[in-house]
């Protein structure tokens, strides 16, 4: 910036004394601009990049901003609806999954699971914390890559297996031992790519159980090895159920990208489930470049999602299990809403387990990040004993403890999405429907499906438009069309 001295500009001594001195570290208040484009956070990156010759790894999901939960809202009931009353009248929160083919599915008191976390990625105590958490309330948790632990087993009353591309620690009677079977296909923080654990994180215990050597790196496969296409998947699922006597509800997880498209194969395959995991969902360790750069925001797929299993006549019969950045009970109600079954939660949970706790700021600092930023999971240094397989950190984790903040999560995001269900005039959290839903923003409107607030515009749908009297019904407007159907009036 060049300053042009004038005869009614120039310096000042009385004025230049009296007026405060510009601090030094604040760029705005020097007539500074920051690059939209090459902002600092695009410039350390490039720096880093240069520097060190290598990309960036690190765990959690995407940080950029993304159409998310929070830009819908609910219509709660007034004159045209009728509300329940909240400390007499029943919402139920149960949820089946795994009816279509299981002789034993999964009856769960909470449409709120917990998502899968290997061990590896997580110290033996998070996992046990996640099981007592879990079976507090009634509800599911998920091994992850590497295996089955004692700890986990022992500690949830209702255990789903996952089945990776890796096969890292599979076993044929652990699969027997579970409750329910996930196939992994993809998951939303990385969708096309593998899992990764880095060496520091490859202990004698980790190792043995992925038959893997101690202390180097891994990468999990990103595609199964036995097959190619949807129809090899139906002869794997085949093959999970005669393992496990067709008593096992068999899961199909996928990371969001072409959801339509890789639901509709999952239900042909023979999925009692399907797992939808959205790009906020998080990761234990991956390149950034992946995280914030591939898959479609939760919000863009629950949709697309919902129509393939509707278009099968399979909708609530085949349950969807949706992820990626739920945080909240409005999240659930919203989710469901839109036509999910349940939804599953990872980095909350973590979050409820005591990762990034404030308390623990001083010893955030001493590894160069900060309460509420840590994300440098893969590296094994977490001071709250979560993200870890170092002995001592990992003792610092009191798996009764945090398993209690856990279950008190669980039980408030339940209660949460009660109070939103009663509100809309439900009598069961599945009893929500798209109808209670408008949208803020014409992305969130595009993607669900849902009129713009003070609207009955669905952007990119025929026979919607601004018509006065509100959403979905001013006089004279004609009913918006989802494929070739109206939508009922409210």
């Amino acid at each position: 910036m060049t300053t042009i001295t004038t005869a009614d500009n120039a310096a000042d001594p009385v004025a230049d004394a009296a007026a405060p001195p510009c601090p030094p570290s604040d760029p705005a208040a020097l007539g500074l601009r920051e690059n939209a484009t090459f902002d600092r956070t695009t410039i350390a990156a490039i720096r880093r990049a240069a520097l060190t010759g290598l990309y960036d790894i690190r765990g959690g999901g995407a940080k950029r901003k993304l159409p998310h939960f929070d830009d819908l809202l609910f219509l709660g009931a007034s004159m045209s609806r009728y509300p329940l009353e909240g400390y007499r009248e029943r919402c139920d929160t149960d949820v089946i999954i795994g009816q279509r083919f299981a002789q034993k599915p999964l009856h769960l008191k909470t449409p709120v699971t917990i998502a899968g976390m290997s061990f590896g990625s997580l110290s033996g105590p998070a996992k046990e914390a996640l099981g007592r958490g879990a079976s507090a309330v009634g509800t599911s948790t998920t091994t992850g890559d590497g295996g089955m632990t004692e700890e986990e087993r022992g500690h949830s009353d209702t255990l789903v297996y996952q089945y990776l591309p890796s096969r890292y620690g599979m076993n044929p009677r652990h699969l027997r031992m579970a409750d329910a079977i996930e196939v992994v296909l993809g998951q939303g923080a990385k969708p096309g790519g593998g899992g990764m654990l880095l060496g520091q994180k490859i202990t004698d215990r980790v190792a043995g159980m992925r038959t893997l050597p101690v202390g180097i790196d891994q990468r999990s496969a990103c595609r199964h090895p036995d097959w190619t296409g949807p129809d090899d998947l139906r002869i794997k699922i085949l093959e999970l159920r005669e393992i496990t006597d067709w008593e096992k509800p068999v899961y199909v997880k996928i990371g969001a990208s072409r959801p339509y498209y890789d639901v509709a194969l999952a239900i042909k395959a023979g999925a009692d489930a399907i797992v939808l995991d959205g790009m906020q969902g998080g990761t234990a360790a991956t390149q950034e470049v992946f995280i914030e750069h591939v898959g479609i925001p939760t919000l863009a797929a629950i949709t697309q999602a919902v129509e393939a299993l509707q278009e099968a006549g399979l909708h609530r019969e085949v349950q969807l299990i949706v992820s990626g950045g739920v945080r909240s009970g409005a999240d659930v109600a919203k989710a469901l809403a839109l036509g999910a079954d349940a939804v599953s939660i990872g980095t909350a949970a973590l979050i409820a387990l005591g990762d990034n706790d404030p308390a623990l700021e001083a010893e955030y600092r001493k590894i160069g990040s900060a309460a509420g930023y840590y994300d440098d999971w893969q590296a094994g240094q977490d001071p709250a004993g979560i993200t870890t397989q170092d002995p001592e950190l990992s003792r610092r984790l009191d798996p009764e403890v945090a398993g209690h903040r856990l279950a008190n999560l669980l039980r408030v995001m339940t209660m949460e999405a009660q109070i939103i269900a009663r509100a809309c005039g439900k009598a069961h959290l599945l009893h929500l429907e798209p109808e209670d839903l408008v949208a803020l923003t014409i992305e969130a409107a595009a993607m669900t499906r849902r009129p713009l607030a003070g609207t009955d515009w669905v952007p990119g749908l025929p026979g919607t438009g601004g018509a006065p009297g509100g959403n979905l019904g001013g006089p004279g407007a004609a009913p918006p069309l989802v494929g070739d159907q109206p939508v009922a009036r409210l």
